[in-house]
């Protein structure tokens, strides 16, 4: 058959580079795994990881959220976030006169109990009074911050608990509805002494038991310290995604579910963390830009930097998360019942780089620990290191940077929906990380994590994952198609409703 010349014109003028542009950008053009990998270690260059702040969440003895300020302070969270001021309407004038704060109470150098309103009249006659802020300075130096309440004849006050012996102090800070954000007044500090009626010297009445450890870097290798890392990700400042997302650090664990009637699949690493790490209970989201470094406290820097090819396994970028429903439809400290969740990250396309890496499969890079849904011991009665109920706390700390950190003593409850460890002072960055009972030569059973604490005393607490939908959540995590997940920002994620 003879082609027309026409034909063959056309061909080599339009057909044939068409057809090899096309082979070209198949061949050229890396797996999307890569490509989102890529963008995400990207993303969190130097100033980036240098601003992300500790996701820790504590609650005071009322019951209110906070969340860690990353400077040693707190900021209001969950319910407390809510129960903010009475404000009076901005009059939109061009006030340049801050509010006057007078009559604050207690006066300086009182002295107060457990539990004290705090309260001082605010008035501004131009603008009117749109916010009253409390702050205390805690005796080690941290500040917490407390919206207040108008309760009348410009009198605003809070009412504060959970004090302990101690030299502390206390100012106002107030704001008017001018434009552009209001004139601010702050007052004073005045001091206060605070006077339970026990000596603060007095050695506690139950003191921790022999072994007990609040505080420590961990040098005890195992699996432990090489499926444990440090998450950096991302979470909105708003409900509308919209504006500067807010960098973040927390801890987790590779993990797999192992027993003769669940085989873990193949397909997939998983990584057990706090649902507060992977979602936003508060603005509805999950968290974007999500990055897992296992054993990072071995990198060979002086501490966390932008090169994962010197850490010893490198760097992973999560497909996705999964979470309860009662997560996401209730805020801190509501839902502490269900702070668990599990990052789920791709066989291929998903690591970079590493100094012993030999697999870009995270469990067999990493190697993983065995996660515990069955009934922990707690109260055996018998004291210290040797008892059953002897608990180890891990996380990654953001103040002692690049260490791995663990706590460790004999376990309680807290309430009905808690685990607790009474004398742990795990540091920022922890939340997360694993609960291990026992630790044997660096291994053993995860039964927790790392998920709130108080605002004025040590303890940490963690979630049941026993009788609870922990394992249902863990399923999903590994039964999930990849291929139906949005990976939208923000959106990566399964809300999973469990029996």
């Amino acid at each position: 058959m003879v082609i027309p010349r026409t034909l063959l014109y056309l061909f080599f003028l339009f057909l044939l580079p068409a057809l090899l542009l096309s082979s070209f950008r198949a061949s050229a053009a890396p797996p999307d795994g890569d490509v989102r990998k890529a963008k995400i270690i990207e993303h969190w260059h130097a100033e980036r990881r240098a601003q992300a702040i500790p996701r820790d969440f504590y609650r005071d003895k009322s019951g209110a959220g906070f969340m860690s300020d990353g400077r040693g302070g707190f900021v209001p969270y969950g319910l407390s976030k809510f129960d903010g001021p009475v404000m009076q309407r901005p009059s939109g004038n061009t006030d340049t006169t801050a509010p006057v704060i007078a009559e604050m109470n207690p006066a300086d150098s009182a002295t107060i109990g457990a539990n004290a309103t705090f309260s001082a009249r605010v008035t501004d006659s131009e603008s009117g009074v749109r916010s009253v802020t409390f702050l205390i300075r805690y005796p080690s130096g941290a500040t917490e911050s407390f919206n207040g309440s108008n309760t009348g004849n410009d009198v605003w006050a809070v009412n504060l608990q959970g004090f302990t012996d101690g030299a502390w102090s206390w100012w106002v800070s107030a704001k008017d509805g001018a434009k552009r954000g209001g004139n601010t007044a702050t007052s004073a500090e005045l001091n206060f002494t605070v006077s339970t009626g026990s000596d603060p010297g007095d050695p506690p009445t139950d003191p921790p038991a022999e072994g007990t450890v609040t505080n420590a870097a961990y040098s005890g290798g195992g699996a432990v310290q090489t499926a444990a890392g440090r998450i950096y990700f991302e979470m909105p400042g708003n409900a509308k995604r919209k504006g500067p997302w807010s960098g973040y650090v927390c801890s987790g664990t590779v993990v797999r579910y192992i027993t003769t009637e669940e085989i873990p699949a193949t397909d997939r690493s998983i990584i057990l963390t706090a649902a507060h790490c992977a979602y936003d209970d508060v603005n509805k989201a999950f968290a974007r830009n999500v990055l897992f470094i296992p054993d990072q406290s071995g990198t060979t820097a002086s501490g966390t930097d932008t090169n994962c090819s010197n850490d010893p396994i490198g760097c992973w970028a999560p497909h996705f998360a999964v979470v309860d429903v009662n997560w996401t439809n209730r805020v801190f400290p509501n839902n502490v019942r269900w702070d668990y969740a599990f990052y789920v990250v791709e066989p291929s396309g998903a690591h970079s780089a590493g100094l012993n890496a030999a697999s870009d499969v995270l469990h067999d890079a990493a190697g993983y620990m065995n996660i515990s849904f069955d009934p922990p011991m707690v109260d055996d009665g018998t004291p210290g290191a040797g008892s059953d109920d002897f608990t180890h706390a891990l996380g990654y700390s953001a103040s002692d940077d690049p260490n791995f950190m663990y706590c460790a003593e004999d376990m309680t409850t807290e309430g009905a929906d808690n685990w607790w460890l009474p004398s742990c002072e795990l540091s920022g960055g922890s939340s997360g990380g694993p609960w291990v009972q026992p630790l044997v030569s660096g291994d053993g059973p995860v039964m927790s994590v790392n998920s709130w604490g108080y605002t004025t005393s040590a303890g940490m607490a963690g979630p049941f994952l026993d009788q609870t939908s922990a394992l249902c959540i863990y399923n999903s995590a590994d039964s999930q198609d990849f291929n139906a997940i949005n990976t939208t920002d923000g959106e990566a994620g399964v809300i999973e409703n469990c029996p």
